[in-house]
């Protein structure tokens, strides 16, 4: 046993110094990582619109559209001026660079199209960094500036009449950038029947959105989706309203009333 231990003793002796006092290892320090943003508590409104009633018999609908980018539905449009029916249509500047064809039949029937402003690129008209259906808001108030006179210059440069009523994209709205753009001498159109939920539904959907509209609706449906099935929903529908006696109105033509601060 004696003889055991004064071989380890001789075996640690022999171990280089820099073995021997080795100090030992660090714990890992992963690399800091940077805080997250913290997530916007900002109120997000979605104004409702009305127009005046017209009182049994000649009830009154507003049909709205938006055209956010891309191409045209034919099947609207073609509905629209073939059979002489008014609608209020908010053009981005992006979609008006794509459809000089359809801006020109727009700007040949201004007894059928009202034309109003949809804002620059299609960014939600909030002034507050935050996310609307996956898409960045504007984000300060300068950005909600720009969206909607980006809209209207591009609008007045293609030939159309200074747009007097705005709808941003997602049509939600921060409660100041409401303000905001009444500021700016603007309307805001909200809506009171979703027509086709972003031209997400489809086409016997899009029938049932339709048929609930009372007198005095305002809807709201996409005209820059030619491939999606809700076109063709929104097509009949506008005749089978038409079929019912409805009256159909644009903004422009109607006394209109819509809440949160956003036509007075």
């Amino acid at each position: 046993m004696n003889r055991l231990l004064l071989t380890s003793v001789f075996l640690l002796a022999a171990v280089p110094a820099g073995f021997a006092a080795e100090p030992p290892a660090k714990p890992v320090v992963w690399p800091q990582l940077p805080p997250k943003a913290a997530a916007s508590n900002v109120k997000l409104l979605e104004p409702h619109l009305h127009v005046n009633r017209g009182g049994k018999g000649a009830p009154r609908i507003a049909l709205t559209f938006d055209a956010c980018m891309g191409k045209t539905d034919p099947r609207i449009l073609s509905t629209l001026v073939d059979h002489h029916i008014p609608a209020t249509i908010f053009v981005t500047a992006r979609w008006l660079r794509s459809n000089p064809e359809t801006l020109a039949v727009f700007l040949a029937h201004p007894d059928i199209f009202e034309l109003e402003d949809h804002g620059q690129n299609h960014i939600p008209a909030v002034d507050v960094p935050t996310m609307v259906y996956g898409i960045p808001a504007a984000g300060s108030p300068q950005a909600v500036a720009q969206e909607v006179k980006g809209g209207a210059d591009a609008m007045v440069a293609a030939g159309i009449p200074q747009p007097h009523w705005f709808r941003g994209a997602t049509a939600k709205y921060s409660l100041s950038a409401i303000a905001q753009i009444r500021g700016m001498g603007y309307r805001i159109a909200g809506y009171s029947i979703n027509g086709d939920s972003g031209s997400l539904l489809p086409a016997k959907m899009v029938e049932k959105q339709y048929a609930s509209a009372r007198d005095g609706d305002v809807i709201i449906s996409h005209i820059n989706q030619p491939t999606h099935a809700a076109g063709e929903g929104v097509a009949a529908s506008i005749l089978a309203l038409k079929a019912k006696g409805v009256q159909f109105v644009r903004l422009q033509d109607i006394p209109e009333q819509g809440d949160d601060d956003t036509t007075y």
